[in-house]
């Protein structure tokens, strides 16, 4: 127990870290509800949150550097444990955004990289390779273990007391880190002010631009901005397009900067060297997409679920538990499975697996998401994210040497929170503009409906489709003076338009995830030469 104290410990931080987004998909309509808001206020503050990781992780990492990584461990978990206070004491979505979105993501960027810093300080050899697989464990847990959880405890009690049991967490934390060992950090080092700013930035601007897409368009401008009596619409072109050019610009001048940095022998906040490690990049990229694909289905399938079919917090937890399963049971397998078998073959299998669970899960879509067929696809989809989550981790912290964990806890953070706000930010734009497109034309095609109905449907639905159940639809309709003939019919041609559009977005994330397989090409195809020493410390891995 002694020796695996501190792993212990960074396991619990990092179970609360991944546990957090997960909570807060399965509840998303009773969260939204609670707080006065719709769906679209509740996708901002998902996405935001993981912007708020993957623009400052790297930020965070260096910090660790400077201030030494336990400190910045504990302060990052003060950090984190107010913002969970705050979370859990939300009135409304502004103070939401505050605790969870913004502090709460503040917290984490200076925890994340902390964690897998400390444990390479605090564990050597053999031990350092379990505790990296360990920690890729626990992520997996976590990430399994939250719909089921926040379904529990929003339909029995309230989302609330997960925020509250996660500032106990952290307090917990807090008071017993003083047995984890560190080296002094270089107080010398100065954080390129300039490369935060560029990249936090341009982070903002592309994420943000990729969530407005459902209301203002990609180029043809729907709904945009105005000011005053001016729409703001350049040459008659969305900002959307705008904000996307001028985010990658800025991100390419961020990366530039680094360049510089790094050639004139200062400290740049990302070692774009590093980034020539094949395998790190292989692990990056695919961190990237992995978690773009997981973030994307759980958001589309709750949002489904609970808002359009009406299901409980616990009822969506229960439905996604068949992923969970599969997640659990094959990361602790692909653990198992990495003494024998290499990552690259290990990471092949998983990257086939997830996208063979989604084209199962495009197939079975019905109208209720029953039947067997959906339970397989999800199971199938959490077997391939727990290979990927059991291997990616450690062939991360392998190719670096051990001053370098710190930095690449940072970039990996960087690109699993980067792929969980695009995945939530385009597939969620995505399903809206799907449903829009497709129950407008449907609505104008239609010949069971009025000209007077068509018309004023579409006029409707010009700045997007709202997301609501069948029967609310209709109920708004009689309200607005339909005859209950053309309610039923609008409602019925809306509920075929929403299931349509679901399987649409679920197929964009297969397809995604297809053609992200040529991305495991630099994992590492040999399996590590283990010696009698080595065998022996397997003996006494930790149980978490």
């Amino acid at each position: 127990m002694g020796r695996w104290f501190v792993l212990i410990l960074l396991s619990c931080s990092q179970f609360v870290m991944i546990l957090d987004s997960t909570v807060m998909n399965v509840s998303i309509s009773t969260v939204a509800e609670d707080l006065g808001t719709d769906i679209s206020g509740m996708q901002a503050a998902i996405t935001f949150y993981a912007l708020t990781m993957a623009a400052f992780m790297l930020t965070g990492g260096k910090l660790g550097d400077k201030w030494g990584r336990a400190r910045t461990f504990r302060i990052g978990s003060v950090i984190y444990g107010l913002g969970s206070l705050t979370t859990a004491l939300s009135p409304n979505l502004t103070v939401l955004l505050l605790g969870w979105s913004l502090v709460e993501g503040l917290g984490a960027v200076l925890v994340i990289p902390a964690i897998a810093a400390l444990a390479a300080i605090n564990y050597a050899g053999r031990e350092r390779v379990i505790a990296f697989s360990a920690l890729g464990a626990v992520t997996g847990l976590a990430a399994a273990a939250g719909p089921l959880i926040g379904g529990l405890v929003t339909t029995y009690a309230s989302w609330r007391y997960v925020f509250v049991a996660e500032t106990i967490v952290m307090i917990v934390v807090l008071i017993v880190s003083g047995r984890i060992k560190d080296v002094p950090g270089d107080r010398t080092l100065r954080v390129d002010v300039w490369s935060v700013v560029l990249s936090a930035s341009g982070m903002a601007m592309l994420v943000f631009g990729v969530l407005q897409s459902k209301t203002w368009g990609w180029i043809t401008p729907l709904a945009p901005p105005q000011i005053g009596d001016v729409t703001i619409a350049p040459f008659g072109i969305s900002p959307v397009a705008y904000l996307v050019m001028l985010g990658i610009f800025v991100l390419w001048l961020f990366l530039r900067r680094q360049q510089r940095l790094e050639a004139t022998g200062r400290v740049p906040l990302l070692r774009v060297s590093l980034m020539r490690i094949k395998a790190l990049r292989s692990g990056l990229t695919m961190f990237l997409a992995q978690y773009f694909a997981i973030a994307a289905l759980f958001f589309v399938v709750p949002v489904y679920l609970q808002t359009i079919l009406g299901f409980d917090a616990l009822q969506t937890g229960l439905k996604i538990l068949p992923l969970s399963v599969g997640l659990i049971v094959f990361s602790m397998l692909g653990s198992r499975l990495s003494t024998t078998k290499s990552a690259w073959y290990l990471g092949r299998v998983g990257q086939i697996t997830l996208a063979i669970g989604l084209g199962v899960i495009v197939i079975a879509v019905q109208p209720d998401l029953a039947g067997v067929l959906f339970g397989i696809g999800m199971f199938i989809v959490g077997a391939g994210f727990g290979l990927l989550a059991s291997q990616l981790g450690n062939v991360n912290m392998s190719a670096v040497s051990k001053d370098d964990t710190s930095e690449v806890g940072g970039l990996q953070g960087t690109f699993q929170n980067l792929g969980s706000s695009f995945g939530t930010a385009i597939v969620g734009s995505v399903f809206v503009l799907f449903l829009t497109t497709g129950f407008t034309n449907a609505v104008s095609t239609s010949t069971d409906l009025s000209d007077d109905v068509r018309a004023q449907v579409i006029e409707a639905t010009q700045t997007g489709a709202p997301i609501i159940s069948q029967q609310q639809a209709e109920d708004a309709l009689t309200d607005a003076g339909a005859t209950a003939d053309d309610a039923a019919s609008v409602a019925q041609i809306y509920a075929d338009a929403q299931l349509e559009s679901l399987r649409q977005a679920l197929f964009l994330i297969f397809a995604l995830t297809a053609l992200g397989l040529m991305l495991s090409r630099g994992l590492p195809t040999t399996v590590p030469p283990r010696s009698k020493a080595e065998t022996d410390d397997e003996d006494v891995a930790p149980t978490l």
